[in-house]
């Protein structure tokens, strides 16, 4: 009787594959028949569940990202090096004048 359950187990994750859920959110048998790695379940359980958009279903959790490409002439990727951004390690009128975080150290 445990070896059909966990056929049934390894069919489950076999078909969840087939209907496009990443191996690696995929569980093993024995996680779920020793209930060893229980998250894992959830996880495939929930990508599976975001498949369902695919094939008119509804499906449960945030709706999956779809491809977006976009194409930059040369003229606007050039563009971008004229820009000095404040991001790039620039500290350009940072300090820590008036700063305090609570009551001195008392040694």
């Amino acid at each position: 009787m445990a070896f059909k359950c966990m056929e049934n187990i390894n069919n489950f994750v076999d078909g969840a594959k087939a209907c496009g859920v990443p191996s690696q959110e995929t569980f093993q048998t024995v996680d779920l028949w020793e209930r060893q790695n229980l998250n894992s379940v959830v996880i495939c359980i929930q990508s599976l569940g975001r498949k369902g958009s695919q094939f008119g279903k509804p499906s449960i959790g945030p709706k999956e990202a779809e491809k977006n490409v976009r194409n930059f002439s040369e003229e606007q990727l050039n563009a971008s090096n004229a820009v000095i951004s404040l991001q790039y390690g620039s500290n350009k009128g940072a300090n820590q004048a008036g700063m305090s975080f609570g009551n001195t150290r008392h040694m």
